[in-house]
């Protein structure tokens, strides 16, 4: 849907040391969003209204609504008084297991995750990634340094993450941005599979690049998109560090300019590894 965007201006008051002065400010847009597959609505998020069809290709990929983008055949923007509905036709298959998914969350009469067959549900095992090198120092310098000229959304409003997807030399090939991390990263995964952008032979020994913190539903993502290796600028979770290791995952948190920290890596040569892919 054409004119969609991520931000507006608006009319603030601005403190200067002469005191108050009218001013405009650029803010993020943030609406509700219904994935809605089928004709059944799925799941409403907050989100940027930008890149919505990338939004909702790579959240059906990353949730595991799908297993690869061919099965998605068409994907349409409502606008609605109150937000926007992206339409998606879903394969049989996949929408036949989509019902079926919801009919056992429906049915149960348990108090959330209170059993263990529901938290092993909630947390899941992460799909193993095809080997990856680990990214360089060099790389992950090259990236820090690139974001801010990639990040036009966070420069212009300050309020939005970013997720990059980085070649082996750390140059930032496509960067998706949003006012929730999940978003950002989803919004990167379906640009990297929808349209015209998609990853060539090379890209599989790309990494991604987000500027949030590292949580394992990000990993879960990175590992369903068959990405070998995640670098935020932020702390992993424990649990993060765990799953990164069990999918075979490189994992960079606290990515700064001059230094970072290998939390998993899958690299032999790297004299610090772990048997358990885990590094102190």
């Amino acid at each position: 849907m054409a004119g969609l965007k991520g931000e507006q201006q608006v009319q603030v008051l601005r403190r200067q040391a002469a005191g108050l002065e009218p001013a405009e400010d650029q803010v993020a847009d943030e609406v509700a969003v219904a994935l809605v597959y089928n004709g059944l609505s799925h799941v409403v998020m907050m989100a940027t209204p930008d890149n919505l069809e990338d939004f909702a290709l790579g959240f059906s990929l990353s949730e595991g609504i799908i297993e690869r983008p061919q099965q998605v055949y068409g994907i349409e923007l409502v606008q609605h008084p109150l937000g926007l509905e992206v339409q998606i036709e879903l394969a049989t298959e996949c929408f036949a297991a989509l019902k079926h998914r919801r009919r056992n969350l429906a049915g149960r009469t348990s108090c959330g995750l209170c059993g263990a067959e529901s938290l092993a549900q909630a947390i899941g095992t992460p799909k193993s990634v095809d080997p990856a090198p680990l990214p360089s120092a060099d790389a992950v310098e090259t990236a820090l340094s690139q974001l801010r000229q990639h990040q036009q959304l966070q420069v212009s409003t300050g309020a939005v993450h970013g997720a990059a997807f980085c070649d082996q030399a750390g140059n930032i090939l496509l960067l998706r941005e949003d006012v929730g991390r999940h978003n950002a990263l989803d919004k990167l995964i379906g640009a990297r599979f929808y349209g015209s952008v998609q990853a060539s032979a090379g890209d599989l020994d790309a990494f991604v690049l987000i500027t949030s913190r590292a949580s394992f539903e990000m990993v879960h993502k990175c590992a369903a998109a068959n990405i070998g290796a995640l670098v935020a600028v932020s702390a992993p979770t424990a649990l993060a560090i765990e799953q990164a290791g069990n999918a075979g995952m490189h994992l960079i948190g606290f990515a700064r300019s001059g230094r970072h920290v290998i939390y998993t890596t899958t690299d032999t040569h790297n004299p610090d590894n772990k048997e358990n892919n885990h590094v102190a």
